[in-house]
């Protein structure tokens, strides 16, 4: 779940394979707010707008045989070609753009593989998804997962991505453009009064109409559940038996989802940076609103210990966090222009944008103390801008990638709307300024943006328990700013065949950052299928 769409706080030696995933995460958005601040790599759906869960309510598993409907899809042969990248090949995956109604026709998926580099053992197809919702699984695994994953498991599997439909280079939904979009995400997401809410409120119809104008094909149809049974259909056109896959952040959602439809077909699962299904939004967005500041103060602690370097001083957390709302409130009333940016200015939105996305990892702290020292004693905005710019995906050029735009999307659609109207966001604002005092406020306001939405919700905050599954490895960081690692423990809880491995440290997700107990293990269950025990914790 990606602000959304990255901080950790241990200390330890990062070798370039990690350098460059913690690159390659700042950009996923694991949000599924898909609000202004955080349309997040990142979670945060949005949910019921009573804070309740249907505690029982679940998805029935669906036929163990294929439906004679759905024949031509599972029968279908890729055809692979190359594909620009070196060692990779792609191609095009046709599924039912409805499959209540597979004649109504189809979408097209953009696949990619790079085989597995030892024919001798090799074990299958390793799907990989970074989750978003949003993100481009081809980008992630031609950027890293195929060239980053330790060299057994690439050696043993042919690692495999496909872009979800509504994503990249599958169907992608489109909503706004430059200049439209860039004002979008400089709207504030902190109204002082009535005009100011009621400027937010048409920011989220304005960019609700926009992705109805353009996606009114495919809107209806990107939820987790379409996805996952596309999943399917590429497990079986494959020649899988069963799906083996890593997912991360809303990639676990993804994965779950999966095998509460298909348990039968589970193979080796790793669901990294875990999602909790039963939470509806408004518990799950000011679950990670807690997440954040939790971020926020490791990085501030460790930003004390730098004496004169911190912008933010040598005090506690509590007082780091001051300043910085301060600051926020000074670029309200006055933001900076930025030099070089064609007369774009830096506001309180995109620089609370700037600093969230440097909380997913530690290896961003250096940055964003930079940036905050140039704008905060030099009045250069360019740092900050430049963080939110790497956020949002937003090139030189001023276009957009497509990740906040399926982020809205497959959140609006996979639950209702954390909240209703301004007047409720005014109700619960209290409790998510609890949760962070740095970043409470704007989040609950982000929350309202699936309101507008012009398609109905067809998901609903449930458990998942996929009775029947083979174990399924779920991990979870024990100061995860996106994921908090309560979701990971409700989620190994829930599933019937669930293992929870527990990693103690910060940073969003776990796998391949450094820590050789986590690695070690993930590898020995993808390799020789190896479970660990229920509850083992690294370091």
């Amino acid at each position: 779940m990606d602000i959304s769409s990255r901080g950790r706080g241990g200390r330890r030696s990062r070798s370039p394979r990690n350098s460059l995933r913690s690159r390659l995460r700042s950009r996923q958005l694991p949000l599924r707010t898909g609000g202004i601040l955080l349309v997040a790599a990142g979670l945060l759906i949005s949910g019921c707008s009573n804070g309740s869960s249907p505690a029982d309510a679940s998805l029935a598993s669906l036929s163990r045989s294929t439906p004679a409907e759905l024949a031509p899809y599972y029968g279908q042969k890729l055809s692979w070609r190359d594909c620009g990248a070196p060692g990779f090949q792609c191609a095009s995956l046709k599924v039912p753009l409805d499959y209540a109604k597979p004649a109504a026709g189809d979408i097209r998926l953009a696949v990619s593989r790079k085989q597995a580099t030892r024919k001798k053992g090799r074990i299958g197809s390793l799907l990989v998804n970074p989750g978003g919702p949003g993100g481009s699984a081809i980008g992630y695994l031609q950027s890293y997962a195929a060239l980053g994953y330790p060299a057994a498991v690439r050696a043993r599997y042919d690692m495999v991505a496909v872009d979800p439909r509504g994503v990249a280079r599958s169907e992608p939904v489109t909503c706004l453009e430059g200049e439209r979009m860039d004002a979008w995400t400089q709207t504030d997401v902190t109204p002082d009064d009535r005009r100011e809410a009621d400027a937010l409120r048409t920011a989220f119809q304005s960019f609700a109409s926009g992705c109805e104008e353009r996606s009114a094909k495919v809107l209806p149809h990107v939820s987790t559940v379409e996805t996952a049974r596309d999943m399917d259909v590429l497990r079986s056109v494959l020649g899988d038996d069963k799906l083996t896959y890593v997912g991360a952040s809303y990639g676990t959602f993804l994965g779950a989802t999966y095998a509460e439809l298909y348990p039968e077909r589970v193979g080796r699962l790793v669901l990294d940076g875990a999602m909790d299904p039963s939470l509806p939004a408004r518990r799950m967005n000011r679950d990670q609103t807690a997440g954040f500041e939790t971020a926020f103060r490791s990085f501030a602690k460790d930003c004390a210990t730098k004496g004169k370097e911190c912008p933010l001083g040598a005090g506690s957390p509590e007082d780091a966090g001051k300043r910085l709302k301060a600051f926020f409130g000074d670029l309200d009333r006055q933001p900076l222009l930025v030099g070089g940016s064609g007369g774009r200015r830096l506001g309180e939105a995109l620089a609370t944008t700037g600093v969230i996305a440097a909380m997913y990892d530690e290896a961003g702290w250096p940055q964003l103390r930079d940036a905050l020292t140039s704008a905060m004693k030099n009045k250069d905005g360019s740092g900050l801008l430049a963080l939110s710019d790497g956020y949002y995906e937003r090139d030189g050029d001023g276009k957009y990638a497509n990740l906040m735009f399926a982020n809205a999307a497959v959140n609006c659609l996979d639950l209702p709307p954390a909240f209703a109207s301004p007047a409720e966001v005014r109700k619960g604002v209290a409790s998510f300024r609890e949760a962070s005092p740095v970043f409470g406020e704007g989040l609950a306001w982000s929350s309202l943006n699936c309101a507008y939405w012009p398609v109905r919700a067809t998901g609903e905050a449930h458990r998942i328990e996929a009775k029947g599954a083979a174990p399924i490895l779920v991990a979870g960081t024990t100061r995860d700013p996106a994921t908090p690692y309560r979701w990971a423990k409700a989620l190994a809880s829930q599933l019937s065949s669930g293992r929870l491995l527990t990693y103690e440290g910060d940073g969003h997700t776990a796998y391949g950052r450094g820590s050789e107990c986590v690695d070690s293990t993930i590898n020995a269950y993808l390799l020789e299928g190896t479970v660990p025990e229920d509850g083992k914790r690294c370091s």
